[in-house]
């Protein structure tokens, strides 16, 4: 089946994908699934370095809303919801796909993080998606459905993921919250994770290359995962579909997760 040719299960609906680095990340994924699922779609980079590499994609699929958010900057968030509201009604769809630890405490043991750097870690990988909550839920007036990217290091130990371990299960509870607290304004809320995917972020993952390999070895499927398949899952999560489901944890990971 072609992308010209998949049900449209979000015309007419508006998506604000955050965290699209370059055409491999996990956003860009998702941004590009959402437009093939018939949605309108607005992206954000993370400043003038990301510029370069994302402003080409969203010309390329005709996205018009290519706005600059570093989260860890005062007002950037403001400004991107400003702009959706002088150019939209509302919004019916969120991703957060933005994750961060400095490389020392990345590449320590957990018992060797730096108070900073947990604080940094915590911030922009958990934090930075309860304010984007805030900042959408007024936005979904009809509802809505908003994401967050976490990994199975947030569930069992993966070595090498050291200090987003805690965070990503931080993340994790996070959306169990939000879903709760935004459940009766009909807006949903997912963790989903992905498997071990060759993005920007996980390069800075020590032997990240030895997870790739084991992930074919051992997934059921016997396949990596791709952004797009990532996409897809949070498109029939957004969709009607899925009305009934909040709060969970999705894995897309071709049945990783299931192995001992």
């Amino acid at each position: 089946m072609t992308a010209s040719s998949l049900p449209q299960v979000l015309a007419g609906r508006r998506a604000l994908v955050a965290g699209v680095a370059n055409e491999h990340s996990i956003a860009w994924g998702c941004a590009r699934a959402f437009k093939a699922l018939g949605a309108e779609v607005a992206i954000t980079h993370g400043g003038e370095k990301a510029r370069p590499h994302v402003e080409p994609l969203a010309a390329e699929l005709g996205i018009e809303l290519c706005l600059p958010l570093d989260v860890t900057r005062a007002g950037d968030l403001d400004a991107v919801f400003d702009t959706l509201a002088a150019r939209w009604d509302r919004l019916d769809i969120a991703v957060h796909s933005i994750a961060f630890a400095p490389k020392a405490d990345l590449h320590g043991g957990l018992l060797d993080c730096s108070a900073e750097g947990f604080a940094l870690a915590m911030d922009i990988s958990c934090h930075s998606f309860v304010r984007m909550a805030r900042r959408a839920a007024p936005f979904m007036r009809d509802g809505g459905t908003l994401f967050a990217m976490s990994y199975h290091g947030a569930e069992r130990v993966v070595p090498n993921y050291n200090v987003m371990g805690p965070v990503k299960a931080a993340l994790e509870s996070a959306c169990r919250y939000l879903a709760h607290e935004l459940g009766p304004r009909r807006i949903r809320v997912h963790a989903i994770s992905p498997g071990p995917l060759q993005t920007r972020a996980a390069s800075g993952i020590r032997d990240f290359d030895h997870l790739l390999a084991e992930a074919v070895a051992r997934a059921p499927v016997g396949e990596l995962v791709d952004p797009m398949d990532v996409g897809y899952t949070c498109g029939y999560l957004a969709s009607p579909y899925a009305s009934r489901v909040t709060g969970s944890t999705v894995y897309v990971d071709g049945g990783l997760n299931i192995m001992a």
